[in-house]
């Protein structure tokens, strides 16, 4: 039995980047021998141990045959007879398919520590075209390491496309492709991973909503970038400049997805597109099966990020209908994330990447202000229902109307301002 470190923990010590998880391949080993030494097995389709101390995974060595179309269409083999390097030649880049003997011997079969030199996303073999989630792994690695100076190779990007032709991308199921884009909006560069899957051309297959935006034009004195699509991604990576928070990075995304649908004799201005992203947010949702804190943040921010760019220019009536229609007073958390993704929004345009966005501390002014009326003392005074929330309704309005005019509102416990 001998034992290697492997693929990213590998990959990330040279780089000089933290290493989170730490996985191993075990050669010459059976099941029944890992069980012996007090592994627990997690894996179904292939031996995968848990060490019984450290908890890390520990995978018997396999090789991998493509016997059916999509991801899973595959047969495993693993066996004491399996090598290291048939392991490795399984991987999909070259810089995960490195190992390190206990001692901190390099195995490098494939070229590896070069590529990381050169800073190059490169597949190992082939065999990289029999699995479609490879395509959305490169794309997640292009959203981390690009930023670091990677650059995916043309062979590589090539077979990506050739694969997509062929129709493999379709095979993907709505879990994993969710899991993976997730993944790549926790990256420092989540623009990456669409870029990455714009270039394949599995964009259009996987998030036909998101590539219809590029080509779109935008009025050029609001949008010096003028590309819908530029800007989309312009602005996911403010998101995540602004937030480490995926939700908001999301929402961000998703804010203008109705202007891809914006007709063409319209251009470059897209009246009623909020609306039009809605209905488009909430049908990716459910392609995808997203989970539904980042639906209804992503909803309201595609609703709502016009009026809170206007927002010295709005009503206090309408900004009391951003602040009921995003619930803000009772869900100030996801108030807050709200006008972050409005901020990324605004900010995400060429030029405008580091101005001051008021708007946001101007919805916060107006949601302190009617946030601070007391419903509890309109109840006490008898009043029910319809009656109660008109009553509510017009004693924040005019605490809002107050606060933006600097004097004291009638909070509705009994002081006049």
């Amino acid at each position: 039995m001998e034992i290697y470190k492997v693929g990213g923990a590998v990959r990330d010590e040279r780089l000089g980047l933290a290493v989170v998880d730490t996985d191993w391949v075990v050669v010459g080993a059976t099941p029944e021998a890992m069980l012996a030494k007090g592994f627990q097995q997690v894996g179904k389709d292939f031996p995968v141990f848990l060490h019984p101390h450290t908890h890390e995974e520990y995978a018997l060595a396999r090789t991998e045959r493509k016997v059916a179309p999509g991801y899973k269409g595959f047969t495993v083999h693993a066996a004491p007879d399996v090598t290291l390097e048939e392991d490795l030649r399984r991987r999909d880049l070259t810089i995960n398919a490195m190992a390190e003997t206990a001692d901190g011997r390099l195995i490098d079969p494939f070229g590896g520590a070069e590529d990381l030199r050169r800073r190059v996303l490169r597949h190992v073999s082939p065999a990289f075209a029999e699995d479609p989630v490879r395509i959305l792994r490169v794309a997640r690695f292009a959203a981390r390491f690009i930023p670091r100076g990677f650059h995916i190779a043309n062979e590589t990007l090539v077979l990506m496309r050739d694969m997509t032709a062929a129709g493999e991308v379709d095979a993907l199921v709505p879990e994993r492709v969710w899991n993976e884009m997730l993944r790549a909006l926790g990256e420092d560069r989540p623009a990456g991973f669409f870029q990455t899957l714009r270039d394949c051309g599995a964009l259009a297959r996987l998030f036909p909503e998101i590539d219809q935006l590029f080509g779109v034009p935008q009025p050029p004195q609001h949008h010096p970038e003028v590309d819908c699509g530029i800007h989309t991604l312009m602005v996911v990576d403010q998101a995540a400049r602004l937030s480490p928070d995926t939700r908001v990075r999301f929402a961000a995304l998703m804010h203008d997805l109705g202007k891809g649908q914006t007709p063409r004799e319209m251009w470059p201005r897209h009246v009623g597109h909020e609306e039009r992203s809605v209905t488009l947010v909430e049908g990716l949702c459910k392609r995808l099966r997203v989970p539904r804190d980042y639906r209804d943040l992503a909803v309201l921010t595609a609703r709502y990020h016009g009026h809170v760019h206007r927002a010295a220019e709005l009503r206090p009536g309408t900004l009391w209908e951003v602040l009921h229609g995003t619930d803000a007073w009772r869900r100030g958390q996801r108030f807050e994330q709200f006008l972050l993704a409005c901020q990324a929004d605004a900010q995400g345009r060429t030029g405008f990447e580091h101005r001051a966005y008021p708007q946001a501390d101007i919805l916060r002014r107006a949601q302190r202000a009617a946030g601070a009326v007391d419903g509890a003392a309109l109840a006490a005074e008898g009043l029910t229902g319809q009656a109660l929330g008109e009553a509510l309704r017009r004693l924040r309005i005019d605490a809002i109307s107050a606060a933006l005019a600097g004097r004291s509102p009638d909070t509705g416990n009994g002081d006049s301002g």
